[in-house]
């Protein structure tokens, strides 16, 4: 079984492995025709007291998640830092002499109905289009990697109200405030020990075997793209990286002023796909901070359409003002490893800016009411099929 990861097209990433098998090949062995695994070896070496690689034999994937891993962020200058907008893109009432506002909001229901339609949004976005292709077709880079408890968006029979997961529903972030949970997928088996077996996390913080997390990847072409400020937590300082400010003068942003900023829904895209943790190693995937996976049944049912950020900070009462940006939703809930999350909070770890903020689940935003969701939503699986190499 092979994945694409999306930022690089050329490459696939290696076949999924065992435990032994992944620890083996931890040292950044890399496999002929697939991906290295050169980030497992850097993950391995953080610690000085991770010596005994054979013990992967009894303590499997964690051998190079110590407990006391330390942060290893990058030295060096973090040009994307306050590139986030200081003005002009504050929260706004929803609806404004009771109409609704022109800003199509996400996330929405990317349900598509069973002659291949959707129901659209009650909102016009004119000519508005989300982006027709896989990002990396469209010159857009991965900047950020976060998830919220639960689904944001509803799939029904995928992701909705009717889903499952533990009975220990309430969650809560660092600072014990509440977190608001989504919908959730229908795979969760109290029966079944791969969903109620407890996980040693490492790096992520609060999460939960069984529950439901719905992933984004906010992806930009003002990213610093291929650099080590590519990443960035808040993820605006990544989207905003390289945005020429004479081109969005009100935005206010710190920005580097590189590239011109043509139209929000054409430069910068969320991928999104939801998840159930399971503690499973057979659904272990290595790469999972790059992208949405694509392969299989995993990364191809794709909605497209336009939307705004999103987050518990908005409703349907009050909205986002960061839009229209383009939405790749994966409408199909899939199982992954807890592993595979907390192989990528040790990835986040060794970014340059710090990420810490974002190694917890944020709280989903309600479902976006229908007359504030855009009118354009679109099937993408064919462009997506083979990776979105065709």
């Amino acid at each position: 079984m092979t994945s694409v990861v999306e930022v690089n097209p050329k490459v696939q990433a290696a076949p999924a492995v065992s435990a032994k098998a992944a620890i083996a090949l931890g040292a950044g062995i890399a496999v002929c025709g697939a991906a290295s695994f050169a980030s497992l070896g850097m993950i391995a070496s953080v610690k000085a007291d991770v010596k005994d690689i054979s013990a992967a034999e009894t303590t499997g994937l964690n051998v190079w998640m110590s407990a006391d891993t330390a942060k290893t962020t990058l030295a060096g200058t973090n040009v994307c830092a306050g590139a986030k907008p200081t003005s002009g893109w504050d929260n706004r009432a929803c609806y404004e002499e009771g109409a609704a506002i022109l800003i199509e909001q996400a996330g929405g229901d990317v349900t598509m109905n069973g002659d291949g339609t959707f129901t659209q949004g009650g909102n016009d976005a004119g000519d508005v289009e989300p982006i027709g292709t896989p990002y990396f077709q469209a010159g857009l880079c991965p900047v950020n990697v976060h998830w919220h408890l639960g689904a944001e968006h509803r799939s029904e029979g995928q992701f909705d109200e009717n889903g499952t997961g533990p009975a220990d529903a309430s969650r809560k972030l660092l600072a014990e405030a509440e977190v608001r949970r989504g919908g959730r997928c229908h795979h969760y088996d109290a029966t079944d020990p791969k969903f109620t077996t407890a996980y040693d996390w490492k790096h992520c913080v609060d999460m939960k075997v069984g529950e439901t997390y719905e992933v984004h990847w906010p992806h930009s072409a003002f990213g610093a793209c291929g650099t080590p400020n590519q990443y960035q937590t808040p993820f605006y300082d990544g989207v905003f990286c390289a945005l020429d400010q004479e081109t969005a003068a009100s935005v206010g942003s710190a920005t580097t002023g590189d590239v011109e900023l043509v139209s929000l829904n054409t430069q910068v895209g969320v991928q999104s796909q939801t998840f159930t943790i399971v503690n499973d190693e057979d659904y272990y995937y290595p790469d999972l901070m790059r992208g949405m996976i694509v392969e299989g049944t995993r990364g191809t049912e794709i909605t497209g359409y336009t939307g705004s950020t999103t987050g518990t900070s908005r409703d349907n009462e009050v909205c986002s003002s960061y839009g229209p940006i383009t939405w790749h939703v994966d409408r199909t809930c899939h199982m992954i490893s807890a592993s595979s999350f907390d192989k990528m909070c040790a990835d986040m770890k060794s970014q340059r800016d710090d990420m810490s903020g974002d190694f917890y689940a944020h709280g989903s935003r309600e479902v976006v009411a229908d007359d504030l969701t855009a009118n354009n939503k679109v099937n993408l699986k064919t462009q997506y099929a083979h990776g979105g190499l065709n």
